[in-house]
């Protein structure tokens, strides 16, 4: 365990999953906008909503994030709390890591 709270193996697993998870939260956005645009509403309407929607999606953890170490924790509190991921997709951390993670949810909520 660091000064950061996670194990080096931690700090390695993070950094091998966050594209494949920021992926996949792309993906269902991409199917959601194909929603928005094939709705009845006007071509000028679907595309200032989707612009809009663009606009709020990017600033999403599941779009961007900066890969440090000592965002590392705080990056996964807000892929969860964003619906990124879920506790499951968490498998394979550290122990000390998912404790740490489920004290901070329980104590934030």
């Amino acid at each position: 365990m660091n000064s950061y709270g996670f194990t080096e193996n931690d700090w390695k697993l993070y950094r091998s999953k966050i594209g494949s998870w920021q992926e996949k939260y792309m993906e269902r956005l991409c199917r959601e906008y194909i929603e928005m645009l094939r709705s009845d509403t006007a071509p000028s309407e679907r595309f200032w909503s989707l612009w809009n929607r663009i606009k709020e999606d990017r600033k999403s953890p599941g779009v961007m994030v900066r890969i440090a170490r000592s965002e590392m924790i705080h990056n996964i509190m807000c892929l969860l709390f964003d619906s990124v991921i879920t506790l499951d997709d968490l498998d394979g951390f550290s122990d000390d890591l998912k404790e740490r993670i489920v004290f901070i949810m329980k104590n934030h909520l």
